[in-house]
């Protein structure tokens, strides 16, 4: 016990983390009440400037500190907010539904959609993005043959500000090691869920993006 008490936050080590997340005028956005548990060390467990201030930390510590748009979900891109044909959608449609991509009608290929004048110049290769992974578009407005679709995090654009504190730290197993996360959980970000969160009830709180298409927020 008393070894574990003064293990220090290094690579390969599980941290289990209390946080709460609030935007720059200090609004609450998320205070969850189980702590995330992360692989710690350059995984992609969660943003590299969180990383830095936990890095030697124990048992115990706990800090506020502020990320910038760009040290967290990126700063808002104008570009990736896109219009299409209502039709090529399911029904109901409603506002904060998301889908990985843009659907297309089983009856029309790419090549049909370069060539449809009703159809945005990229979306035939919308699953062409940076590092091969799919864009998740949330519907934010629909009108009668139109749907506006936005591609951007909810949260991107905005400083945020988080207060940590460290609950747990353990040596990492060789197969966590292995694969990258925790054994029983993917990793994930600070607003992104693990196992054990209702996805339903993350979604309402406007944080997460998962490549499941359509959601609904509530």
């Amino acid at each position: 016990m008393y070894d574990k008490l003064r293990m220090k936050i290094e690579k390969n080590t599980i941290v289990s983390l209390r946080y709460k997340l609030t935007d720059a005028q200090n609004n609450v956005i998320e205070e969850p009440d189980s702590p995330m548990v992360y692989l710690h060390g350059g995984y992609e467990g969660t943003f590299p400037k969180i990383e830095s201030l936990l890095d030697g930390q124990d048992i115990g510590y706990e800090a506020s500190i502020q990320l910038e748009p760009n040290e967290a979900f990126g700063e808002y891109d104008p570009e990736l907010l896109k219009i299409e044909p209502r039709a090529r959608f399911p029904e109901p449609l409603e506002v904060g539904m998301q889908f990985e991509g843009v659907p297309h009608s089983e009856a029309e290929s790419d090549d049909d959609l370069a060539d449809d004048p009703d159809v945005p110049a990229n979306a035939a290769d919308d699953s062409d993005d940076v590092d091969d992974e799919p864009l998740i578009y949330t519907v934010t407005d629909v009108a009668d043959n139109q749907v506006v679709l936005d591609g951007n995090h909810p949260l991107a654009g905005m400083a945020l500000r988080f207060w940590v504190q460290v609950e747990d730290v353990r040596a990492a197993s060789e197969e966590e090691i292995e694969n990258r996360h925790p054994v029983g959980g993917e990793n994930f970000t600070f607003g992104m869920p693990n196992d054990d969160t209702d996805e339903e009830d993350f979604l309402e709180k406007t944080l997460g993006l998962q490549n499941q298409a359509p959601r609904i927020l509530h």
